[in-house]
């Protein structure tokens, strides 16, 4: 008799099941298939207008045919955050809006909430604070922590007493904060006893700040300055009893008036501080808010850095809704137990955090044996096929295999955002049938106050970062000497440039980098290269600052190449070099540490520690090897693939100065780090190549 084990029973339900339901579409059709799955009158329109050279044609969202959006549809008289948070506090007082687990002691707990009515309380205090210790209207506040309910009182309170918030990145170092302090010329800064150390190290180096708040600090355990020194620190609390004892009007802004300056982390140079205006600010939220929303019932977890133009959009976006944000404990490493205590209704993250997750999921799925594995595979094609067929998934694929999978992020996620870099489009595909709900990409930048497109709602076909956002129009204007054009066949080609209300007023103090972004007729050049697929999709494919020339004058995108490379199995990260001395480009790989183990059990290769295994010449050919297949599957140029590759165990992160905030990689700075890997990388070119590398 033969033995049926449960799960193999389960699987021939599954076949079962298959064998009932309607008949399947063909495999070309899966997500990432590149049909024209569009509406009939396509996602975008293309304008009238007869721009001066008559080349490009200029696009506008389907959504906003006749008018740029700069206010909310069914709330115009929004034209301020403080207008924003206004109508969330007078409609829905008492809804949930703040909520942390950290407690005061700084023990970890449930959730507790903060009302909209006891936040705009709140903001009130605080505003009246500053006041009360002689901040001026105008004054730039700087916010140097990361996300905790006490950062959203102080930008509410900055919006509604004209003062100007500028967030400081926590992981950038003494050096970039200091600039952006002196820069903008900040009077009174937030931030919590761990930064405040930092901050008292180079205090008397930042002649601008008059009061020191501390967050989360008590008032007896704080420092006293010298009486000359002319600033004053003080604790979030006490500043809160200070502003309720001499409550202060409010000092409402002007939707032209400056919201908050951003300072972008950058790649290379000091940082640039981007002037966004209220106006620009609700523009972009309320574009965007056509065709996605936050809901009075909705819960959002809010874990990416708020000094990130996407953060804060999102939480706009929050507010708008009357949603509840909870915030993380601020530890990344414990996302997963807040997700499950949160279980959030909206997710918003970055491809990194994406990427772990499908990871994790398929090197599970992987070890769980052929039948479990034969039963994930079935029911994911069959989920898969009825999303690209406009069918609604039978429900019972959830409950055979996918709410456990659910389960990792609370269970009830709606909708997930994905932003900051591009994500690959097999990840969107896993993420919409694993989670069931709708997996959106974005595309947009800190100059534009966010979103400049997204992909819309009901749009299956991955790969593309969707239409324009309706407060803006887009166009896409010739790169010759990377033989980009609007004469390219079968799609127009070019660098993205953007006009609209959602484009920023300018680089603070920086008129000369300003008009080298924006040209005379109001179109932001993003240094980014699109293409426009069927139905006015916009699909990002190179990057135009980031190009470099080889010694044979060949022109090279290394950020296109990188994310080829980021599809073989031992890379995590990668870094591509080249530059117009040498005819070859060479690659760093920070690898996947448990891949590169098993794979080294598997060819019976013994080491004592990961470092090891890097420098192994056999395993550097392998990867090498698996990283030729995968540029030969994404049909790169010859000169396009990495001739020399060398391996390291540590990732690129914050912490080595390898990475932004957005997580992109700091070229310069990795071209000094890797200087003698380079180098040797090279001169090993050198030895075997008949042509020299050097010209």
């Amino acid at each position: 008799m033969e033995f049926t084990s449960p799960v193999q029973r389960r699987l021939e339900i599954v076949q079962s099941h298959l064998d009932s339901s309607p008949s399947n579409v063909p495999t070309s059709l899966f997500l990432n298939s590149t049909a024209s799955a569009f509406p009939e009158d396509g996602y975008s329109v293309v304008l009238p207008e007869k721009l001066d050279t008559g080349k490009w044609n200029v696009y506008r969202s389907a959504r906003s045919p006749t008018k740029l959006v700069s206010r909310f549809k069914d709330h115009p008289e929004i034209g301020t955050l403080h207008d924003n948070f206004l109508h969330a506090v007078e409609s829905f007082p008492d809804n949930k809006y703040l909520g942390t687990r950290v407690r005061p002691d700084g023990t970890i707990g449930e959730y507790t909430w903060m009302t909209y009515a006891e936040t705009a309380s709140a903001r009130e205090a605080i505003g009246s604070g500053l006041l009360f210790h002689g901040i001026d209207q105008g004054a730039c506040i700087g916010l140097y922590f990361i996300n905790r309910p006490e950062w959203m009182v102080v930008d509410h309170a900055c919006a509604a007493y004209s003062f100007i918030s500028v967030p400081l990145y926590d992981t950038l170092g003494p050096d970039a904060v200091k600039f952006a302090v002196n820069h903008a010329t900040i009077q009174a800064i937030f931030c919590v006893p761990e930064t405040l150390n930092t901050l008292l190290s180079f205090l008397s180096e930042i002649p601008s700040i008059r009061l020191v708040v501390v967050v989360g600090g008590a008032d007896e355990h704080l420092p006293s300055l010298p009486a000359g020194s002319g600033v004053k620190i003080v604790s979030y609390q006490k500043l809160m009893s200070q502003g309720r004892t001499s409550l202060h009007p409010f000092i409402p802004p002007k939707p032209e008036d400056i919201a908050t300056i951003c300072y972008t982390s950058g790649t290379t140079g000091t940082p640039k501080g981007v002037m966004l205006t209220h106006g620009n600010l609700i523009a972009n939220v309320a574009g965007s808010a056509t065709d996605n929303d936050f809901l009075p019932d909705d819960i959002y977890i809010s874990y990416l850095p708020l000094a990130h133009i996407y953060e804060r959009a999102n939480q706009i976006m929050g507010v708008y809704g009357v949603a509840a944000i909870g915030f993380y404990q601020g530890d990344h490493l414990k996302l997963i137990d807040d997700l499950a205590v949160l279980r959030p209704t909206v997710f918003c993250s970055v491809p990194r955090l994406y990427n772990r997750i499908y990871d994790g999921i398929t090197n599970a799925v992987k070890a769980s044996g052929p039948v479990k594995r034969r039963l994930f595979q079935v029911a994911f094609n069959a989920k898969k096929q009825a999303i690209m067929n406009g069918r609604i998934p039978s429900p019972f694929w959830d409950r055979l295999v996918f709410n456990k999978i659910k389960d990792k992020l609370g269970g009830r996620v709606r909708f997930m955002g994905s932003g900051a870099s591009p994500l690959s489009p097999d990840v969107m595909d896993f993420l919409r049938v694993c989670f069931g709900c709708s997996v959106r990409e974005g595309y947009g930048m800190t100059e534009t106050s966010c979103v400049i497109s997204a992909m819309d709602e009901g749009d299956t076909v991955s790969g593309h970062v969707g239409s324009p956002n309706p407060a803006c129009e887009v166009k896409l204007v010739d790169v010759p000497e990377m033989n980009y054009t609007s004469e390219d066949q079968p799609y127009p080609r070019g660098e993205i440039c953007v006009r609209g209300p959602i484009v920023f007023k300018g680089y603070y103090k920086d008129e000369e980098q300003t008009r080298e972004m924006i040209d005379v007729d109001g179109w932001l050049h993003t240094g980014d290269i699109g293409l426009w697929l069927p139905g006015g999709r916009l699909k990002i494919i190179d990057r135009k600052k980031n190009i470099f020339k080889l010694a044979q004058g060949e022109y090279i995108a290394p950020e296109k190449i990188e994310n080829v490379y980021a599809k073989c199995k031992f890379v995590a990260q990668c870094f591509i070099h080249g530059d117009s001395f040498n005819s070859h480009l060479v690659a760093v790989v920070s690898v996947d540490p448990d891949v590169m183990k098993d794979w080294a059990a598997s060819q019976g290769i013994k080491y004592e520690h990961i470092g090891e295994l890097c420098n192994d010449a056999r395993v550097r050919k392998a990867v090498l090897s698996e990283m030729d297949n995968v540029g030969r599957e994404a049909k790169l140029r010859g000169f396009e693939f990495a001739k020399a590759v060398t391996l390291v165990a540590e990732p690129f992160t914050l912490e080595n100065g390898l990475l932004t905030p957005t997580f992109k990689i700091k070229r310069p700075q990795a071209k000094a780090y890797f200087a003698d890997a380079i180098s040797n990388m090279y001169a090993e070119i050198a030895a075997w190549d008949p042509i020299p590398s050097k010209m």
